[in-house]
């Protein structure tokens, strides 16, 4: 298992656009994290996975308050955000922290993990 660092795009204010991050995590394999991006400042999520999934893939999006205890987000009907194919979808809960985490996959598993977050 290894902890994958993300990578941060992102547009400043103007009046035809809010501002927004997008946090992208690249090349998840098996048993791999990403490393917790904090932006408590964003209250709107949403969440795209793809990739490569390989036999058994799964990627789930964690959140957490306190940086140690994760649990698995939801979508707005309350389903967790567990993915075994490319998908967008909304994210209910806003945590301080959130990290994908690849749970399951073979050798030829790469996910990637965007997550926009948006005032």
């Amino acid at each position: 298992m290894s902890t994958k660092q993300s990578t941060i795009a992102g547009r400043k204010p103007t009046q035809e656009e809010g501002d927004f991050s997008v946090i992208t995590w690249a090349a998840l394999a098996n048993g791999d994290q990403g490393a917790p991006a904090e932006y408590t400042h964003y209250a709107d999520r949403s969440v795209q996975v793809s990739g490569t999934f390989g036999t058994g893939g799964v990627v789930v999006l964690e959140g957490s308050l306190d940086g140690t205890n994760y649990e698995t987000l939801t979508d707005p009907q309350g389903n967790a955000l567990s993915f075994t194919a490319s998908k967008i979808e909304a994210v209910t809960e806003a945590t301080r922290y959130i990290r994908p985490r690849v749970t399951a996959g073979d050798g030829s598993t790469s996910i990637n993990v965007s997550v926009l977050v948006r005032r």
